[in-house]
């Protein structure tokens, strides 16, 4: 039911992406299963997938200077405010310094958990391509939605 409801709610964002590469690049599907990471978060605490798999949860990956990212980050807010009790939101940037996000966020009153990644080296174990790029993933860690332009969520 948990997983229903935030389908729903992310469904009626209507992302588009802002970054178009190599279309058959790899990326994770529906029924995969989390890869293996671990991530410093702005807080300083430490996340991996294994935390992420004692609970449902959502994995979004951003940059704060993409437009499509900048329609999405205060919607996955609003989703984070909902539904924080009961799913793991983690966010984590493709190329961007903790400053940077820092200072959107400041500007734009938002706060969500993030991680500041400089590279795409994170990224890069989820997909080549497209942000913003949403991974809702049940308890197990089995990725169960995936968002991005294709297909937009209707």
């Amino acid at each position: 039911m948990k997983l229903r409801s935030i389908y729903l709610l992310i469904s009626l964002l209507g992302f588009c992406s802002c970054i178009y590469d190599d279309q058959n690049a790899y990326e994770l599907k529906v029924g995969d299963y989390l890869p293996e990471f671990s991530i410093e978060m702005n807080d300083g605490t430490r996340v991996s997938s294994s935390d992420l798999k004692e609970t449902v949860s959502c994995v979004v990956f951003f940059h704060t200077e993409c437009p499509d990212c900048q329609k999405t980050l205060p919607q996955v807010q609003k989703l984070y405010d909902r539904f924080s009790s009961e799913v793991r939101f983690v966010l984590i940037s493709r190329e961007e310094s903790s400053a940077d996000i820092e200072a959107y966020f400041d500007e734009k009153g938002l706060e969500l958990p993030y991680s500041a990644q400089n590279d795409r080296k994170i990224y890069g174990l989820f997909a080549q391509t497209r942000i913003p790029r949403i991974y809702i993933s049940e308890k197990g860690g089995i990725i169960r939605y995936i968002f991005t332009d294709d297909p937009v969520p209707s």
